[in-house]
Formats: C-alpha cells, structure tokens, sequence
C-alpha cells in the first residue's frame, strides 16, 4: 500500500530527524564538542539512518518511484513480473501522504500509461493507459474504442506467441491500435464477452482502459480516475522476473513503456 509506505518514510525522516538534530543542539547548548562525547547508541543510528530515509523519501516523492506488475491486464505492453519506473512529477509535484498537489506541470496525454491510486480503494495501485482525456466522449463496442465519435483504428498482428508469464494469453488476437496517433499494442479474446457503452469522462477525470481489453478492471466497470489519485507516468522496465519459467527476463529490461 503505497500510503502506507509514504507515511513510514515521512515518519521515519521526522523522527531520526528531531532525535539527531535535538542530540547536536544539546551539545551546543551545553557548549560541548561533538568529537569529546560519546555518541549514544540510539543518536548514532539517527544519524545514519537520517540521511538515507531522507533521500529515500525525496526520490520517491517527487522524482521516481518503482512498481511490481501484479496482473496481466497490460500485456502484451507489460507482463506478471515486470519492475517499472514511475515519473512522479510528470502531472504536478504532490506532498507526500497527503498527495496535495503543489507544483502544475503537465497533463496526462491521451495513450500515456499511468499508475493511479484505485478511486474505489485509494490504497492500492492500479496501472493502466489512458484513452479518455476530460470532456472526452468514450464509446465502447464490439471490441473497439471510439473517441469523440472517431474509431481508434486496429490492425491485426496475428495471433499472441506469449511467453513466459504471457504464455496463458497465447492464441488471443494481437492488434495495433492507433490511438488517435499513439499506436500501441492490446490484446482481444473474442470468445469473451465484455462490457459495451458510452462513457462521458467529467472534468478533473480521466477513462483509463488495460491493453488485456478482455482481462481487465477497468472504467468500463467503475468509472474515471480523479485528477488527485494521479501518482505519475510509467516509463521505464528496470527489471523483469519471469515466476514459474526462466527467472530474468532479459529481453525486457531497459523497455522504453509508451
């Protein structure tokens, strides 16, 4: 639960932070040098541990921030395994635990691939990409996306050959899909049913879709994604552990997402 982290780390930085900073303020109240006393236990561990979960949380804030892929509902872009990295200041700088967002910078793009906090469970993380921008008119039928009245064109691939922990996906339809000018691979299982409508996405939202159209939980079945439960862009596969088959997936590592 990636609030629950946030909140260690914050707590974590404030606490080793008061203890060391009271500790050098004692001595320099009682006109002390730091090299003549012997350092408590307790303060020098503060001090070594300071620093790091400062760094740890200022990274992880506001620069970048890992995730582990826990499903499939985004291959064939991302597969079971995957380790990505996430830019957290891509839509705005947020604090930390509260995600108040204090810096504007940018706007998700139609086609970006997002991490979001779940709007029905803010606690848990979900990842997919993002087909309806605010204002945005999102239809959904026979397997196809329309946006704004216009169909998001599907050229067939073939059949899927996954591999590894795609492997249960094999034999469904592979397609490119040019959305609206960002081309990225989904996949479709035909035999599947799956949910059709007309989705209008309020301001402030977005409609976000898994490329696994027929494996996913999506805003096809629970809505758009508020602005504020934006946590950033994912852009990058550092790493990619296949469970059950061939342990790294050295094929993957260094993927540029898009």
């Amino acid at each position: 639960m990636d609030y629950d982290f946030s909140f260690f780390l914050v707590a974590a930085t404030f606490v080793t932070g008061i203890i060391w900073g009271s500790y050098l303020l004692y001595l320099k109240l009682s006109k002390r040098q730091y090299e003549d006393v012997k350092e408590p236990l307790v303060i020098e561990y503060a001090r070594s541990f300071f620093p790091i979960v400062l760094i740890v949380l200022l990274l992880r804030s506001f620069l970048v921030e890992p995730f582990r892929i826990p499903s499939g509902s985004m291959m064939p872009t991302l597969l079971i395994g995957d380790f990505i990295l996430v830019n957290k200041f891509s839509y705005g700088i947020r604090l930390p635990v509260l995600n108040t967002k204090v810096i504007d910078i940018d706007e998700p793009e139609r086609g970006d691939i997002v991490v979001f906090r779940y709007p029905k469970d803010p606690t848990v993380d979900y990842i997919k990409r993002v087909i309806g921008l605010p204002g945005d008119r999102i239809a959904y039928y026979n397997k196809k996306v329309y946006v704004n009245g216009k169909l998001a064109k599907q050229v067939s691939l073939g059949r899927y050959q996954g591999v590894g922990q795609g492997a249960n996906m094999s034999g469904a339809e592979h397609l490119l899909e040019d959305l609206q000018g960002v081309e990225h691979s989904i996949l479709i299982s035909r035999g599947l049913p799956s949910v059709e409508g007309v989705y209008v996405v309020p301001a402030g939202h977005y409609f976000v879709m898994g490329d696994n159209r027929d494996n996913s939980n999506d805003s096809r079945y629970w809505g758009t994604v508020p602005e504020q439960n934006l946590v950033g862009k994912a852009f990058f596969i550092w790493m990619s552990w296949d469970w059950q088959h061939k342990g790294v997936g050295f094929d993957r590592i260094g993927t540029i997402l898009k």
